[in-house]
Order: structure tokens, then C-alpha cells, then sequence
């Protein structure tokens, strides 16, 4: 065997990284470590984004995936994530998810009260804000999108999308 073994809990190939010269990277596994997430992303205040997942990190070409932390205390920007659908994995915490809905007589402000291990989705374009009234205890998600990276398109305040195709 010309490569060296497999470390149990170090990844498939651990001795192979994204830049390692005449490995392609989209014909291995890729070990994200905790520790390695990259703090390069697109931000909204109230907020850190963490990539694991991107373009960047691993080559991805249709996936984004990392951690967003939210302080006590604090709520994002009013934002969106252009064509991106994000769906939301609750780690700890209870953050609160932030729109407008107009299926009633006006456009309602809607509160969605989150709990470890809840998952909340996030259609292309729809504006939104993420809040965490907890004074004391961080929130922490993980967030997949349907796109390449993070996109995130920061608003001066929601409003209801309209012309979508439902």
C-alpha cells in the first residue's frame, strides 16, 4: 500500500488536502474538523457564520453548509439568501426566526420559537431575521443552502415577496 493508513476518526485519506497536487477534490471524501471552520463568509450584524461546506473549503459546486452563532441578546440584520433555499438544524439555544406573512387581511409579523433539535426552512428570497432574546445562552445552528457559498443580501427591513411561484 503506497498510502499511508487511515487514522480511525481522522476522515478518509487525512493525509490528503483540498490542495494536494494531482488529487482531484471531487473524487475523495472531504473531514471538515470543528476547529477548521473558516470565518470568511458573508455576515449580517447580530452574527458570526462559520463555513465547513463551500466552494472554498471542499470544492463544492451546488452546496453550502456551516454554523451560524448568535449572541445573547441579539437579533441579525433584516436579510435574505438571494436563490438560495436554507434549511436550519437547531444545535442549542431557541432562537426565534423573523418574517412577514400576508395570507391574512395585512402583512403579520410571525415569530417561529425554535428548540434544540427543530428545523426551520428558508425559501429563496424570503426576508427574515434571526433573534436571540436568551440573555444569558448563545444560539448555534447549522445551515445548509442550495448553493455554492453563503449568500447573504442584507435589507433595511422585511417585507412580504411577491409574484412567487407557488
Amino acid at each position: 500500500m503506497s498510502e499511508p493508513p487511515t487514522t480511525p476518526g481522522e476522515g478518509f485519506h487525512p493525509h490528503l488536502d483540498h490542495t494536494s497536487a494531482g488529487v482531484p477534490a471531487r473524487s475523495r471524501l472531504h473531514h471538515v474538523r470543528a476547529d477548521a471552520l473558516d470565518a470568511d463568509t458573508a455576515q449580517s450584524g447580530g452574527m458570526r457564520r462559520f463555513a465547513a461546506v463551500s466552494g472554498r473549503t471542499v470544492g463544492s459546486e451546488r452546496l453550502w453548509m456551516g454554523q451560524t452563532h448568535v449572541a445573547p441578546s441579539t437579533a441579525s440584520s433584516d436579510h435574505h439568501h438571494g436563490e438560495s433555499e436554507t434549511a436550519i438544524h437547531v444545535v442549542s439555544g431557541h432562537p426565534e426566526f423573523v418574517f412577514l406573512d400576508d395570507t391574512g387581511e395585512g402583512p403579520e409579523e410571525v415569530r417561529l420559537c425554535t428548540s434544540p433539535g427543530d428545523y426551520v426552512f428558508v425559501p429563496p428570497y424570503v426576508p427574515h431575521r434571526e433573534e436571540n432574546p436568551d440573555p444569558a445562552e448563545e444560539a448555534v445552528v447549522v445551515i445548509a443552502r442550495s448553493t455554492q457559498e453563503a449568500i447573504v443580501v442584507n435589507l433595511p427591513g422585511l417585507y412580504v415577496v411577491r409574484d412567487v411561484e407557488s
